[in-house]
């Protein structure tokens, strides 16, 4: 993937599978999909994970994610529901996150 030239599309298919993949200053984000799927509601996730993240952190890097990695994971928690998208309000997702931190 990261040789692949610019001009290239974000999704590569990969046996049974598509990759889908979007690079974000120094992060690539990758989902592995099934082939059926419909890539640009994918890429669209990838984005607005991307910007929950940077809401969250205050522009995200890599060490945010690497450090605070159980928060990443409580972010993906409120997006994606046993494979399934089911949040897509920035908003939403955030205040219940901070609603999680006020519990800490």
């Amino acid at each position: 993937i990261v040789v692949r030239d610019s001009k290239h599309t974000n999704f590569v298919e990969f046996r049974n599978y598509k990759i889908i993949y979007r690079r974000y200053a120094g992060l690539y984000f990758v989902l592995c999909v099934d082939v059926n799927d419909n890539e640009l509601v994918h890429l669209e996730l990838i984005h607005l994970f991307v910007e929950v993240l940077d809401n969250y952190f205050g522009n995200v890097c890599e060490l945010d994610i690497v450090f605070n990695f159980h928060k990443v994971f409580g972010i993906l928690d409120e997006m994606i529901i046993g494979g399934e998208i089911m949040e897509t309000s920035k908003s939403i997702i955030i205040g219940a996150l901070r609603s999680i931190e006020m519990l800490d």
